[in-house]
């Protein structure tokens, strides 16, 4: 319930990302999570989430973009 609470953006970029990483080394994976983590950050949700948290309000409904 807690993953299902949050954003379906980020879980499903983070969901791939990890099954990607797997068969990496680790300074591909280090190298591919940095990008991803950028991938994140770009999405409505993040955007959304972020501005919530610093303004101290309630997380958001999450759009999944």
């Amino acid at each position: 319930r807690i993953i299902a609470d949050k954003s379906p953006a980020a879980i499903r970029i983070g969901k791939r990302a990890f099954y990607e990483q797997a068969e990496m080394t680790l300074e591909e994976a280090y190298a591919y999570a940095g990008r991803i983590m950028a991938e994140n950050m770009m999405a409505r949700d993040a955007e959304a989430g972020i501005g919530a948290f610093t303004r101290k309000e309630p997380m958001p409904d999450w759009t999944g973009k």
